[in-house]
């Protein structure tokens, strides 16, 4: 669960003030955390910002690759409206850089600014974490990040590959041929989704044709979550978002929500799952899912691994 209060200060209450640019530090990060703090923003009516993230400790561990393409992903999407702006920059050179540091413009100046322990992550914003954050100078932190950025690279630049040690989330995950595909013998938890509803068709105005209704947008989709899987543990709760690497080396960033956890969703764009299980099939963009077309396909459910708390495998291969 969320630190809301330590969020509600550091990261949301700002923007009531008239701040439009959030420039952070942080030793480490998730695209996971930039996507639930860009999405929270949006739900709370609250007007877009600028986000600027520094991750500091990536000359020195590295980073994953779906850390890495999960970044490239929020800071090259087409915005879609009350969203916020993302751009992402590694440092590469000098020393690494474990501060963290969350610094709010107003009109191009620095107006407040925070530092204490908890990086940009969900788990550095959780409950089950003791972190501390306090005010800090804003103008002295501003001037901080001015100088890290200089040893920065953006995380879109074409040579970033090349400036910076990437690698496999988890040694369970085996590339070839530009697929992804996990071990077996590891002894990861994984549960098996159904795509259909309980009368063994598609459904009609829900599942992957959730948008397959009037002034709706037709790709919008989700994944039918069982209540006794919800209940389970396995997938996080409390619209908290987590990573998925898809078995064709895709990216996705979703979430659990709707009443009673029944669904998983692409919170920053409900249409991005439709997109991505209607490229699969051969369905048109856009296009109505019968069974018929899952069956074509070749299979009519979908294989969740979990490689941690906030880091899944999602398993569509036949």
């Amino acid at each position: 669960m969320l630190n809301l209060p330590l969020i509600e200060q550091t990261l949301i209450r700002p923007i009531l003030s008239g701040a439009q640019e959030l420039l952070i530090i942080s030793g480490y990060a998730t695209p996971t955390m930039a996507s639930w703090h860009m999405t929270k923003i949006r739900e709370l009516n609250l007007p877009p910002v600028r986000i600027k993230l520094i991750v500091g400790m990536t000359n020195f561990d590295g980073l994953t690759i779906d850390v890495h393409e999960g970044f490239k992903q929020l800071a090259t999407a087409e915005l879609k409206s009350g969203l916020s702006e993302f751009q992402c920059q590694y440092i590469f050179q000098g020393a690494p850089v474990h501060s963290k540091l969350y610094i709010w413009m107003r009109n191009d100046e620095p107006a407040e600014a925070y530092t204490g322990s908890a990086n940009y992550t969900q788990a550095g914003f959780s409950l089950g974490r003791r972190e501390y954050i306090v005010p800090c100078d804003a103008h002295n932190a501003f001037e901080y990040f001015i100088e890290a950025e200089h040893d920065s690279i953006y995380c879109t630049h074409s040579e970033v590959e090349e400036n910076i040690i990437l690698k496999q989330r988890s040694s369970v995950l085996e590339a070839e041929n530009g697929n992804i595909q996990i071990l077996s013998g590891h002894g990861i938890k994984s549960v098996k989704l159904s795509l259909l509803a309980r009368d063994g068709e598609t459904g009609r105005r829900s599942g992957l044709n959730w948008g397959q209704r009037k002034d709706r947008e037709p790709n919008q989709a989700y994944i039918p979550l069982p209540a006794r899987i919800a209940r389970s543990g396995f997938f996080p709760l409390q619209r908290q978002h987590f990573s998925v690497i898809t078995d064709d080396n895709k990216h996705l960033i979703l979430r659990v929500e709707q009443q009673n956890d029944k669904a998983i969703t692409t919170p920053m764009n409900n249409s991005l799952l439709g997109e991505y299980f209607r490229s699969r099939i051969g369905v048109v963009n856009g296009g109505y899912i019968n069974r018929s077309d899952l069956e074509r396909y070749g299979r009519t459910d979908v294989d969740f691994y979990k490689l941690d708390d906030e880091h899944f495998y999602m398993d569509f291969s036949v």
